[in-house]
């Protein structure tokens, strides 16, 4: 919940840090942009209240997603015989596109190689790639109040002609259309605070016609959050957030659909001899695939106890033991741990 730079000074000190809520992976060939991503929200175990997420931790907070591009219509760019940079980065909305800290990247490069050891040769006939997303913050301040919408898109389209050493012609089409939202309200001197957020997105390669790659997506989040004392050591959050993208990421690999919401509500005690809190978790997982398999599970929590726990589809395992029902304890945290508040942490 960073708060856009120009709103930032109208919220109490302390409430959240700045450069704003939207975030950009970026591709980039010797400075070209090659594909741009943008990253599903993970909100890892501390993040909100850590009661929240137990036993339950949000999705992909201990397997984060992975995002695909298809860097072939490059390829006229790189067959001479020269060095090339790939690099990756973040940027915000911001005027000068920084971010804050903590934002660790990597990137793994796939190469096919041909059967002929002649010269690939081919010609980037269509570049339509801004480097930056196009970008609009709006919001209002008004007595203890302060409303903020951030909104962003991104299209890229890149079109080539490659002629591999064993004559085969092969026609790509790079496209990407991106779609992003965020509406914060901060209320009552920032003691409540509501974020609305849309992420959504297409993005398809063909190779002469046919897809070569597709990534399909939506990821919905909203929060609520309420202090309920002065010295904001006591409050209440709510947090309502899906998965939901269907990816071919190649031609060599599957193309699945995984549709995921989780559902959670909880409050959390900061106490000089240990924090404490509780929660509860609704969760709902289903997957497919072009091979027909499916798998779907459901499972509730409520006090730190598995309340319910539904498995189904071809892939779910007969044999697998669900836990028993167990004994209710509040949560109980070392007064030296650390809690991720909306806005109020170490990154972002």
């Amino acid at each position: 919940m960073n708060a856009a730079n120009d709103f930032l000074p109208n919220l109490p000190n302390g409430t959240t840090y700045g450069q704003g809520p939207f975030r950009e992976v970026r591709l980039l060939i010797d400075g070209q942009i090659a594909g741009v991503a943008l990253p599903y929200p993970v909100i890892f175990t501390g993040g909100l209240a850590p009661s929240l997420w137990r036993p339950i931790a949000a999705y992909g907070a201990l397997d984060l997603p992975s995002y695909f591009l298809d860097v072939t219509p490059f390829v006229p760019l790189l067959i001479d015989g020269k060095p090339h940079e790939f690099s990756i980065d973040v940027v915000s909305a911001e005027d000068d596109h920084t971010i804050l800290q903590n934002w660790y990247v990597s990137g793994l490069l796939q190469v096919i190689t041909d059967s002929s050891s002649e010269p690939t040769t081919g010609n980037i006939t269509a570049y339509d790639a801004p480097i930056h997303a196009k970008t609009n913050i709006t919001g209002s301040v008004g007595p203890g109040t302060v409303n903020i919408t951030v909104e962003g898109s991104h299209s890229i389209y890149v079109e080539a002609e490659i002629l591999s050493g064993s004559g085969e012609l092969n026609h790509v089409v790079w496209s990407q259309e991106l779609a992003y939202s965020n509406t914060q309200l901060y209320s009552d001197d920032a003691n409540i605070q509501v974020l609305q957020q849309a992420a959504s997105g297409r993005t398809v390669s063909t190779h002469n016609g046919l897809p070569a790659l597709t990534d399909i997506f939506s990821y919905p989040l909203n929060i609520d959050f309420a202090y309920k004392n002065p010295q904001w050591t006591n409050w209440t959050t709510s947090v309502d957030h899906s998965y939901n993208r269907t990816a071919l990421p190649s031609p060599l690999a599957l193309r699945s659909t995984i549709e995921q919401r989780q559902v959670t509500h909880g409050f959390y005690q900061l106490m000089p001899g240990g924090n404490y809190g509780n929660g509860t978790s609704s969760n709902v997982f289903k997957y497919t695939d072009a091979a027909g398999n499916t798998y779907t599970r459901r499972v509730n929590a409520s006090l730190n106890v598995i309340t319910l726990d539904e498995e189904g589809g071809t892939l779910s395992n007969t044999s697998f033991v669900k836990p028993a029902p167990g004994v209710w304890t509040p949560f109980v945290q070392d007064h030296d741990g650390q809690v991720r508040l909306p806005g109020r942490g170490d990154f972002d």
